[in-house]
């Protein structure tokens, strides 16, 4: 990952080099096609997987020359879509839905976008210890009504998510006794008897979750069918996830919840045979993208682009109608 941060951090160099110098003789030779991936913080799973996609796509597409940028995450890069200073954007499907409907921060200002591809999930772990679930009878999320709970720091993701739980639930923080806690913060105060659950929107296999299992075996507390149905009628970008048994090692059982899907999306107006390029690229190297972050392997195929929330790039199509794929919703 940092050899990838490395080359990411020489390519925006270069990147920014040819703007100043000589943008006149490129844009005269006709010959390279710039792109801007907006990612995410160096610290998080996009901008690696960004640094991946530019070497791929500088290494397969001719013409290409492609960076990966360093940003706020979603809201930012579909802003910048918008903008047209980024070409290729990683977002969290909830924010991507909303920037097309014109919803939520994007009231009034919708962007229109296309998936290139669909990733891995954040996946909503409702948690608490064995120990702790065992005694207050905890087995599912409406089972923490009166109990102590972190929904996640304000306005964060997790905290979003979590509300729109408890909404579609007919749950509120009064049900609660809520706290507004880190992943860290959540996890020491679990250890300290300070709280009952918390919740955390992550991928599968979390390090901080694996390190509190670790020492203090976790209990998942689950959205059952019934449930999840509530939460998707509500909130239609999210889906019905299943967490795999012996994911974290003290959970042995399939537990049922709900996730989001992380999209790499571009302009609706991307030329179709530079779609069709990029996708076949990417889907093409699909191992070496695996190694910036192997709990999401298994979610990068073709047929998981039906799970996007906006249209797929016709030029992305073409390639599904090659490798015979077709997508059902």
């Amino acid at each position: 990952m940092a050899a990838i941060r490395r080359v990411g951090t020489v390519l925006a160099i270069a990147f920014a080099l040819t703007f100043a110098i000589a943008p006149d003789a490129a844009s005269a030779q006709g010959q390279v096609t710039r792109i801007s991936i907006a990612t995410g913080t160096t610290g998080g799973v996009y901008y690696p997987f960004g640094g991946a996609l530019a070497e791929i796509w500088n290494r397969a597409v001719p013409g290409v020359e492609a960076v990966a940028e360093a940003t706020g995450a979603s809201a930012q890069n579909l802003r910048q879509i918008a903008a047209g200073q980024s070409q290729v954007a990683i977002a969290q499907g909830d924010v991507v839905y909303n920037a097309a409907h014109g919803e939520g921060q994007f009231e009034g200002r919708p962007i229109e976008t296309r998936a290139l591809m669909v990733i891995y999930p954040n996946v909503y772990h409702s948690v608490s210890l064995k120990s702790i679930a065992q005694r207050l009878g905890l087995t599912r999320i409406a089972d923490v009504k009166g109990h102590r709970y972190s929904v996640g720091p304000p306005g964060s993701g997790n905290e979003v998510t979590t509300s729109q739980i408890f909404q579609a639930l007919g749950m509120t923080y009064d049900d609660i006794k809520v706290q507004r806690l880190s992943y860290a913060e959540t996890a020491r105060a679990l250890r300290e008897g300070r709280l009952d659950a918390g919740s955390w929107f992550v991928g599968l296999g979390n390090a901080t979750l694996q390190e509190l299992d670790a020492t203090n075996p976790v209990a998942l507390l689950s959205i059952a069918a019934e449930d999840q149905a509530k939460v998707l009628e509500a909130f239609p970008y999210y889906t019905a996830f299943t967490i795999p048994g012996g994911t974290y090692p003290s959970v042995k059982e399939d537990v049922e919840t709900i996730a989001v899907w992380n999209i790499i999306v571009v302009p609706a107006d991307l030329p179709d045979d530079l779609a069709y390029q990029l996708a076949k690229a990417a889907y093409e190297n699909v191992d070496y993208l695996a190694k910036v972050y192997p709990p999401g392997a298994p979610y990068v195929t073709l047929e998981n682009l039906a799970k996007s929330p906006v249209p797929v790039h016709p030029g992305v199509l073409r390639y599904l109608q090659e490798q015979g794929v077709e997508l059902s919703r």
